[in-house]
């Protein structure tokens, strides 16, 4: 009914007088924002004055704020305190209200020239002027059903109101058969773009000293420490270097516990492999990191795996049409 409200404009949204890219997706969780979103920062911040706008999932503050190098997860939410630290000549702000919010953002910043909002394909109020939806390879928007009988926020058809839509965590070989398989059963609009991205990661770097990185070799046992919302992707790739992998899987966001630290310290003395370690990611370490002093005295041998999007083809063809969008935008 929202939905068909602001379809019909018996609901307005606000626009802007400069671009506002929205990153988001159909399902709860699991389609890669995050590293969607700093592709974007990393592609556009040569060029422009980027700002990023989140709600800050699970974060303990309510209302707008600019996120801090030295907030934690619980004032600003995970992601955007991700982005605080890892990109740091970016305005990154949290606020339940993106309509309440990217005016404050502009009024405190006004040389910013593109916001990318996280997780807003829901949030109506804003009228993006780029809309790029995001659906993974392993469970695709047309093949799922609404909650609680499946994942989907809202029916299948909200796809028509994305520009671009990108087609995640592909794996490696990804014949052209099936790529054009899976455009069939998405059924584009005309003015839609598909595009089909991967993740990379990179060596993991130490959660004490990010200048210090691990190899990944065949006889490491990786204990996976995680609070994503799907884990397959990431076990498979470490699976294919390390000797065994052991995860302990926590609900997406999870604020970690003293609990789930003593848990963790009981699993990892329990391994009976010397070259043992504890892998993380990004998103992860920032919740971990409220518990750095209590980590720092178990002497865990703990890393960060980084990770980046890769387009399988036509990567010049999605930075083209993002381009464009931004040399064509009018106010």
């Amino acid at each position: 009914m929202r939905n068909f409200f602001y379809d019909i404009e018996v609901v307005k949204s606000s626009t802007f007088s400069l671009p506002i890219i929205s990153v988001g997706n159909l399902s709860v969780g699991g389609a890669g924002k995050t590293p969607h979103i700093e592709y974007l920062i990393r592609s556009l911040k040569p060029y422009l004055n980027v700002a990023t706008l989140s709600r800050g999932y699970k974060r303990q503050t309510k209302g707008f704020r600019f996120v801090r190098l030295n907030d934690t997860a619980l004032l600003a939410g995970d992601e955007p305190l991700q982005y605080r630290r890892k990109y740091r000549d970016i305005v990154v702000a949290v606020g339940e209200s993106r309509a309440i919010a990217i005016p404050q953002m502009l009024q405190q910043y006004p040389d910013t020239q593109v916001i990318l909002l996280d997780d807003a394909y829901q949030h109506r109020a804003v009228t993006p002027s780029l809309n790029i939806l995001l659906t993974s390879y392993e469970a695709p928007f047309y093949e799922d059903h609404l909650l609680p009988g499946g994942r989907l926020r809202e029916f299948r058809e909200g796809y028509k109101r994305a520009d671009v839509i990108l087609v995640t965590k592909c794996p490696d070989q990804l014949d052209h058969a099936e790529r054009t398989t899976i455009i069939n059963k998405i059924e584009p609009l005309e003015h839609q773009q598909i595009f089909f991205t991967r993740y990379l990661y990179g060596h993991p770097y130490s959660f004490y000293d990010p200048r210090r990185r691990l190899a990944l070799s065949s006889d490491l046992d990786v204990i996976l420490v995680s609070a994503i919302a799907n884990t397959d992707y990431l076990v498979n790739y470490l699976s294919q270097y390390v000797e065994q992998v052991h995860s302990m899987d926590y609900e997406d966001h999870r604020i970690f516990t003293d609990q789930d630290i003593a848990y963790i310290d009981t699993v990892y003395r329990q391994r009976k492999n010397k070259r043992k370690v504890i892998i993380t990611t990004e998103k992860d370490a920032m919740r971990l990191d409220l518990h750095r002093d209590t980590i720092r005295n178990h002497k865990w041998p703990l890393f960060v795996l980084p990770i980046q999007v890769d387009f399988l083809e036509n990567q010049e063809g999605f930075d083209t049409a993002v381009k464009e969008h931004l040399l064509n935008f009018k106010s």
